[in-house]
């Protein structure tokens, strides 16, 4: 006659199966990246390409005529042009640093873009330059500029201290994802691994010997 025990037999318990912590996502990592460094590179090309265009245009009096005169960015303000280029060092900068220098570097890339960014917008509507330019033709210390005229490089500048200043954002949201300069070009002082030397293929062993006869070495020796 066979017994049924009534105390309950324990089962083994099923362990929760917990999901590993999400590891970066590295294709979003690249296009962060990506977009960073055409952002950048972009940014500075255009806030350099539109600084050296005519900005303003006028027309000095000249003995009963007029002379027409223009100014470019750089005659404005050259701080957009400074700006574009520390902006450039300061993206090649973002992958030779780590943890919060690189911090600092994106840092410092987004505000040359703010400040490439504010310096054209600034200079958008400056006839200061202008002035200066019909007292010098002019021999007239006084002499201003009339019919004064701006175009859009200024805003066009602008638009590219807008771009720097999103890649110096990106960098600061995704720069720790992104990967640095190698460390074979490091040199901390310690001494590096040495090849293991080489053993004679053992006789006794056919496959060492085959593996030497592929390496092109003499089994005998």
């Amino acid at each position: 006659m066979e017994y049924v025990s009534a105390v309950p037999v324990p089962q083994p318990r099923t362990r929760a199966v917990t999901a590993p912590d999400a590891a970066p996502d590295a294709s979003g990592s690249r296009r962060s990246l990506a977009a960073g460094l055409l952002l950048g590179a972009a940014g500075a090309t255009v806030v350099l390409l539109a600084s050296g265009q005519t900005w303003a245009e006028g027309e000095a009096s000249v003995g009963g005529g007029t002379l027409p005169l223009t100014a470019d960015g750089q005659d404005v303000t050259g701080l957009p042009a400074a700006l574009a280029i520390v902006g450039l060092a300061a993206l090649v900068a973002v992958f030779a640093v780590r943890g919060t220098g690189r911090l600092v570097v994106a840092g410092l890339l987004a505000l040359s873009g703010l400040g490439a960014g504010l310096s054209a917008c600034l200079g958008a509507s400056d006839s200061a330059a202008l002035d200066e330019k019909a007292a010098r033709s002019t021999g007239d210390a006084s002499a201003t500029i009339g019919a004064l005229a701006h175009t859009a490089w200024p805003y066009v500048t602008a638009a590219g201290g807008l771009l720097i200043l999103l890649a110096g954002l990106l960098a600061l949201r995704y720069g720790k994802l992104w990967p640095t300069m190698s460390g074979r070009y490091e040199r901390d002082g310690t001494p590096r691994p040495r090849k293991a030397a080489r053993t004679a293929p053992d006789p006794d062993r056919p496959e060492d010997l085959w593996k030497a006869l592929d390496r092109g070495e003499d089994p005998t020796r």
